[in-house]
């Protein structure tokens, strides 16, 4: 009788190999063993194959394939006869990016690689600007109070949308202090990176110094952030191990599910 995806046995032997697999992968904690280089092999090809297919499920499919033949749903009898079949001439080009591989042809390879360095330069303009424009635009901030009927932000639950409004649009002390503490940090930070002259007044020297210190304290930050995010991946693996895999799924497997 053929398992399904509903029975126990089939949800044991699923857990077990990867918790095999998740032990096999810290291997690499005592050395580079031959265990870790299949499972990281094995890994790389699952991952190659899975990006193949999802590059063919969620772009090219949705993207190229259907509009360009006019497919406007998923029977067949949903064809129509308004595709853009000007989108085919993707096909010859694409396949001359394998022309790379032969000695007498590989110069074909560059006209579509020279389209894909234009496009992604344009795109790299158009996606710095949307990223870091409005950051920017968000580090000019006020830095004079508004109001003085109180020194930090009222609550806002519960208000109507003209009294959240009218806070929005207010400056209040606290706020102040926190915009002149990331002006000056950003300043100081932004005076590290200039190289194309020598400082020779203390305060913008003194000022340099602390926006080194200040960017230590960021990347300290981030680093910080990182290792807790690598525990945290680690926390939620051994939970897996110890608790769904040893404690739980064997023992269920060994008493008859």
């Amino acid at each position: 009788m053929a398992m399904t995806f509903d029975d126990p046995t089939y949800n044991f032997i699923k857990v077990t190999a990867g918790a095999l697999v998740t032990l096999g992968i810290y291997t690499i904690l005592y050395k580079e063993t031959k265990i870790y280089r299949f499972l990281e092999h094995m890994f790389l090809g699952l991952a190659a194959g899975l990006s193949v297919t999802l590059l063919w499920k969620n772009t090219l499919y949705d993207m190229w394939w259907s509009p360009m033949v006019g497919k406007t749903g998923d029977k067949p009898t949903e064809w129509n006869q308004n595709g853009h079949w000007a989108w085919v001439l993707m096909i010859p080009l694409a396949a001359m990016a394998y022309t790379i591989f032969s000695r007498k042809h590989n110069w074909m390879s560059r006209i579509p690689i020279g389209i894909l360095i234009g496009i992604a330069a344009g795109q790299t303009f158009q996606f710095w600007f949307s990223q870091y424009g409005g950051q920017i635009e968000n580090s000019i901030k006020p830095v004079i109070p508004t109001t003085w009927d109180r020194l930090t932000v009222p609550p806002k639950a519960g208000l109507p949308p003209d009294a959240v409004s009218t806070i929005n649009n207010h400056v209040y002390f606290s706020q102040a202090i926190n915009n002149v503490v990331f002006i000056v940090t950003l300043l100081c930070a932004l005076s590290y990176f200039i190289f194309c002259t020598e400082y020779k007044a203390k305060f913008l020297m003194r000022m340099s110094t602390s926006g080194r210190i200040l960017l230590m304290v960021g990347f300290g930050a981030i680093f910080g952030t990182t290792i807790m995010t690598r525990f945290a991946l680690f926390i939620d693996r051994m939970y897996f191990v110890w608790v769904e895999w040893l404690f739980q799924s064997i023992p269920r497997m060994l008493h008859g599910g």
